[in-house]
């Protein structure tokens, strides 16, 4: 199947778990297909977790989650080295060894531990001891955070965000939706969903994104929209050529997904707050906040 109807096949079984959010599902999957990793930020209680972990049982692949906590240590992430009985070095592998991880609460587990991230998000290897280790193709890591300011959370190193393709909002849904939900959540004994789509069909749309066409005045326009968060007044960090280069993925693979062979403004437009929401740091006067901010840039830009 082509990536529009491989879209609407994931999302007729997603269905079956989630109602609403249709705009946090599109982005998740087209962060799939750009071969980037999500962060779903939003209070407890809104499906974050519900959403990662039914998207990841449509496709065909090998599945673990790591619930953070304050107490977890590195190797309970990345794994470890041990001597046998026999005095031979043996490797505990951890659950970054996998094709979907979902990391719940991200932003409860201690800075020192998410450092273990860093190589694996990025490079998609693991070092352990004196072995590098390369992860699975696909890897791709679904995190769920909490806002700031609620107990046991800390906020994550730009660093470490920077990693992220998109950082998408999840917030409530409409009456009718949670109505819907309630009925969902009525009769969960329904079938699960089924697996549509395996991990060669993930890999080929990671590679069809590729090839989609980035006009010249798209790319302008990519670097206007990041060049303008160095320059923003009430900005204090703005976006580096990563948060370029993921304006790009992204764009590409929205456009597959949507059937289109060229990346459209429109396209950076839609993309601005998941793609640069994580990336910059907005100061703390003025009241407006990252998304006021950044529909600021989206509008002085023509």
């Amino acid at each position: 199947m082509n990536p529009q109807e491989a879209f609407q096949a994931v999302l007729s079984e997603l269905r079956k778990r989630i109602a609403g959010n249709t705009d946090v599902l599109e982005l998740m999957f087209v962060s799939i297909v750009a071969n980037g990793h999500i962060m779903l930020e939003g209070v407890p209680g809104l499906a974050k977790t519900t959403m990662a972990k039914a998207l990841s049982d449509t496709i065909q692949a090998e599945f673990k989650r790591i619930q953070g906590t304050p107490d977890i240590a590195i190797g309970d992430i990345v794994g470890y080295t041990f001597l046998d009985q026999s005095g031979n070095t043996q490797l505990k592998r951890g659950p970054i060894f996998t094709n979907m991880l979902l990391i719940d609460e991200l932003n409860r587990i201690p800075p020192k531990t998410t450092t273990a991230l860093l190589e694996c998000l990025e490079e998609r290897e693991v070092t352990i001891g004196n072995s590098t280790i390369p992860l699975k193709n696909p890897f791709i890591t679904i995190a769920t955070q909490n806002p700031l300011n609620i107990e046991g959370t800390t906020q994550l190193p730009k660093v470490l965000a920077d990693r992220f393709l998109m950082r998408i909002a999840v917030s409530y849904t409409s009456m009718e939706e949670e109505e819907q939900m309630l009925r969902i959540k009525e009769s969960e004994d329904s079938q699960p969903p089924r697996r549509v789509l395996s991990t060669s069909d993930i890999l080929s749309m990671q590679e069809q994104a590729k090839s989609v066409a980035m006009p010249d005045d798209v790319v302008k326009y990519i670097t206007e929209v990041v060049g303008a968060t160095r320059t923003d007044i009430h900005i204090v960090m703005g976006g580096s050529p990563r948060a370029e280069i993921s304006f790009m993925k992204a764009a590409k693979a929205r456009a597959l997904v949507e059937g289109r062979k060229t990346v459209t403004i429109e396209d950076i437009k839609y993309l601005a707050k998941p793609v640069l929401g994580h990336r910059i740091l907005v100061k703390s006067t003025g009241g407006l906040g990252v998304n006021g901010v950044i529909d600021g840039i989206i509008a002085t830009l023509h």
